[in-house]
């Protein structure tokens, strides 16, 4: 069976890899440490005793990397000297870690699912453990992993449509590697239920929330300088703002179409798009002039010096890290990923602002989240782009029922916070043999 999982595997790869080429050229970031993916190191990467004994989090994106800097901060907060070997797959999650991985531990490229890539990065970095973060599931991975005495753990796991369509698909396959992971710590009974279905142990699998509820909160002085930046720019006092993070191809325009119409009622209405993947500026900056609004990028300001000219329609944010911090300016939010793209994005920091959050109907790798705040009538899901006019429309115009929004999904991220902390006790009481000491409450 591995023989022929190995050789279809090594086809399907072989046929998207220009696919994958392309988008790297695209996205630039994937030249330094390209090799790591096939288990080839430089010097700079610690090897021996600089690397031995480390617990190696997986997390294939940026969503994922702050959930398992979450869980490495968790650990080493109860015992200080652990260590961590960071693998991701994206160069963006990259360069997110590489800025907040603290000094000692160790970041590379994840190794292709080819046993010959796997066995090469275990020589190198002998780890520990190995935690999967959501789900994560590369055969070669887990069970070469799992055959060289190193445990194996799921983290804040989550199983969506499209992956269990898939999974099942191949339950040949991925059966006794469900059987070689020794905890699955999920996010809701339906990731129980269908982890079971798919051969996991019943009695391995604890549903403990979800970890994106973790570690979210301001940042007041990122706030005032940004509050300082929108006023210099001609988005402050006087202005009524509207905010699309982290958007997708088609979602920039139907916001601007949203923009147009509500203009109508509320001249002073400008907005703020932050595309998902700042590349795509270019592409945003035309569909900007298209739709005749006057724009400003963020790349061009700067916290010491106003911008020229008159004042924008819209602010174009061609640059990262600073999402979080324009959500608190907003009388609205909508986040992207879920209008004209499927799958979401996490909404979680969003909500946290206090503002009222519209998503779209394609929230699928987030379904626990969105029940969760859904019940609680903290945020607002549309069906398409009039049904998301319609609901910014009414919040402008309804600012109770905005703050109710907006205070209640405050209400649900500080109730179902601790995911986290939960998640290190039920490994350090089910699979002490990870790491040892490192997964242990001092005293």
């Amino acid at each position: 069976m591995w023989m022929l999982y190995n050789a279809l595997f090594a086809v399907l790869f072989a046929v998207a890899l220009p696919k994958y080429l392309l988008r790297m050229l695209r996205r630039g970031g994937y030249r330094k440490g390209f090799m790591q993916r096939l288990g080839v190191y430089g010097r700079e990467v610690p090897s021996g005793a600089g690397a031995e004994g480390r617990l190696w989090f997986h997390a294939v994106s940026v969503g994922e990397i702050y959930v398992a800097m979450r869980f490495m901060k968790e650990i080493r907060a109860r015992q200080p000297g652990a260590g961590f070997v960071l693998t991701t797959n994206t160069s963006t999650a990259h360069r997110i870690a590489e800025k907040d991985l603290p000094p000692g531990d160790i970041l590379v490229y994840t190794p292709v699912d080819f046993p010959f890539a796997v066995k090469r990065f275990l020589r190198r970095f002998r780890p520990a453990g190995l935690l999967l973060v959501e789900c994560e599931l590369w055969p070669n991975m887990i069970r070469i992993a799992a055959a060289a005495g190193v445990p194996v753990a799921l983290l804040n796991g989550r199983v969506s449509d499209s992956s269990y369509r898939g999974y099942r698909l191949l339950r040949a396959v991925f059966r006794p590697v469900l059987r070689r992971i020794r905890v699955f710590l999920v996010q809701g009974e339906e990731e129980r239920r269908r982890l079971t279905d798919l051969g996991a142990e019943p009695d391995r699998i604890v549903v403990t929330g979800s970890a994106k509820y973790d570690g979210v909160g301001r940042d007041p002085d990122a706030e005032a300088r940004l509050g300082r930046l929108l006023a210099r720019c001609g988005m402050g006092a006087g202005s009524r703002l509207l905010v699309a993070g982290s958007t997708w191809p088609g979602e920039e325009a139907a916001m601007l179409r949203v923009l147009a119409g509500l203009r109508r009622k509320i001249p002073e209405l400008k907005l703020v798009i932050v595309p998902r993947h700042a590349e795509r500026a270019d592409e945003v900056a035309n569909e900007i002039t298209r739709a005749g609004f006057a724009f400003f990028r963020r790349s061009g300001l700067d916290h010491d010096r106003a911008a020229d000219g008159a004042a924008p329609d819209v602010l174009l944010v061609d640059t990262t890290g600073e999402l979080r911090h324009y959500y608190p300016f907003a009388e609205a939010v909508f986040v992207g990923k879920s209008l004209t793209s499927h799958g979401g994005q996490n909404i979680v920091e969003a909500c946290f602002s206090g503002r009222p959050v519209v998503v779209g109907p394609h929230m699928e790798n987030f379904p626990v989240i969105v029940r969760d705040f859904l019940d609680a009538g903290a945020i607002v899901q549309v069906r398409d782009e009039p049904g998301l006019a319609a609901e910014m429309e009414k919040l402008l115009e309804s600012p109770g029922l905005a703050g109710s929004v907006g205070r209640n999904a405050v209400e649900v991220i500080r109730k179902r916070a601790g995911t986290v902390a939960r998640g290190v006790d039920e490994l350090s009481a089910r699979i002490r043999q990870i790491a040892g000491n490192q997964l242990r409450n001092q005293g």
